[in-house]
């Protein structure tokens, strides 16, 4: 690997900067774990747990993806710019610039779940395993069920939340207000909310370009780019022993999530019953342990 241990820094990127963290000692024989955030537009912030892993000899990277956090801001990018191309080049950039393309495992997120899955299906040759955690293989399907949840909300909420959609107020505090009801069911069941998932949401808060363009407004209403991509075609193509995870209450429901178990060919789905979308912060040690179980079978 070409950087040191506990190092962070930034890998130049068509002109741009992505900011990595690297956690733990990459000469201790385990592959190095790539972890791939949500969003789009999000921030490593509330994947910070997972540098834990280090403690068990599988150095850890976070990145932020461009257009947040520590990476380079672009506020001025149109739509035609916040594309899947983009960030499937920018991770294929940073392993090349860490240089452990020949030897990674990637734990993707939400939205960086897909990615991940994207990714896996080119059939990368340093590529050793893959974790897609609390991710959708589509957005119809997401889309699809965002309407079932939505009509389980109490009773008012979704007619607030679809008066302001309608009258283009996403903004107001209203709706902000009715958000918070959806996500404290299906996104963090936390309370209060883990200070690292808050910097994120803050971080979001602060430059909503990149999420604004390409997922919407709201986790539900999804009006973006990403409106009608799917990865689902793609899944008999990954050929790595692939690890899928979800929270029983996740917003990326079990319909959403099904297709990874029945068109990837080496995988495991595995539940978590207490959780929603965020398990590594809901069933902390759950998650951890199951992290380490299937990494040590990549070992043998």
């Amino acid at each position: 690997m070409a950087v040191a241990p506990s190092a962070e820094g930034w890998a130049p990127f068509r002109g741009h900067r992505t900011w990595y963290r690297v956690t733990g000692r990459p000469d201790g024989g385990r592959p190095p774990v790539v972890v791939v955030h949500g969003g789009p537009g999000s921030t490593h912030d509330y994947l910070l747990r997972l540098a834990a892993l280090a403690e068990d000899g599988w150095p850890v990277v976070h990145y932020d993806q461009l257009g947040n956090g520590a990476s380079t801001h672009l506020r001025d990018a149109g739509a035609d710019f916040w594309t899947v191309g983009l960030f499937r080049a920018e991770l294929d950039n940073l392993l090349r610039h860490l240089g452990i393309q020949d030897r990674y495992v990637l734990v993707g997120h939400s939205w960086g779940g897909l990615l991940s899955a994207a990714h896996a299906a080119d059939r990368p040759e340093g590529l050793r395993g893959l974790v897609i955690a609390d991710s959708p293989a589509s957005y119809p399907l997401w889309r699809q069920e965002m309407e079932v949840l939505r009509a389980a909300l109490p009773r008012g909420v979704d007619r607030i939340l679809r008066a302001h959609e309608r009258a283009g107020t996403v903004d107001s505090p209203a709706y902000v207000a009715a958000v918070r009801v959806f996500n404290d069911r299906h996104v963090c069941r936390v309370r209060p909310w883990p200070p690292e998932y808050v910097a994120t949401v803050m971080e979001i808060a602060n430059n909503p370009t990149v999420y604004r363009t390409m997922n919407g407004p709201s986790e539900f209403h999804v009006v973006g780019t990403l409106r009608d991509w799917s990865v689902e075609d793609v899944l008999p193509d990954i050929t790595v022993p692939t690890l899928v995870l979800s929270g029983r209450h996740d917003e990326a429901t079990e319909v959403t999530v099904r297709p990874f178990q029945e068109r990837i060919p080496d995988v495991r789905w595995e539940v978590l019953e207490e959780s929603s979308h965020m398990p590594h912060l809901e069933e902390p040690e759950r998650f951890h342990a199951l992290l380490v179980e299937f990494l040590k079978g990549l070992d043998a």
